[in-house]
């Protein structure tokens, strides 16, 4: 396992919920690009996604942190209307039908709820003078 990044503390995302996130991830370029994923929570399982409907990649929140359908059972794509399992993130209704969100992998670490497997950039790295966040980890 790589190193462990803390994203928020697992009584933050209640059971059947999602929650979002906005990093930046250094690409392999050496650059770092911002990164939108979600996190969902089944129980006490954890599994996380890139935030990008697999029809256009576009984030799955049209409207800021909303990614539940209204009866609160699947991840829903604001855009257009795909429907995705909230574990295995696989689409079941919608254009993207068949297709699944991109995973990332979760450990849940002594309470904290960790990102693992990409290398995340420090807040240092970033060159404020570009307009660069001063925070790198926000919840949507």
């Amino acid at each position: 396992m790589g190193e462990l990044y803390v994203i928020c503390q697992n009584g933050e995302i209640d059971d059947g919920q999602a929650s979002g996130f906005s990093l930046m991830r250094i690409e392999s370029t050496g650059e770092p690009k911002p990164w939108h994923i979600l996190i969902t929570r089944k129980g006490n399982q954890f599994f996380g996604f890139e935030n990008a409907c697999p029809h256009m990649g576009e984030r799955l929140d049209a409207n800021p942190g909303e990614f539940l359908d209204e009866e609160g059972n699947f991840l829903t794509c604001g855009h257009h209307g795909a429907q995705f399992d909230l574990d295995t993130g696989e689409c079941f209704i919608g254009p993207c039908q068949g297709k699944k969100l991109t995973p990332i992998t979760i450990v849940v670490d002594d309470g904290d709820v960790c990102l693992t497997g990409v290398e995340l950039a420090e807040e240092d790295e970033f060159d404020d003078s570009e307009g660069a966040p001063e925070v790198m980890i926000t919840s949507d």
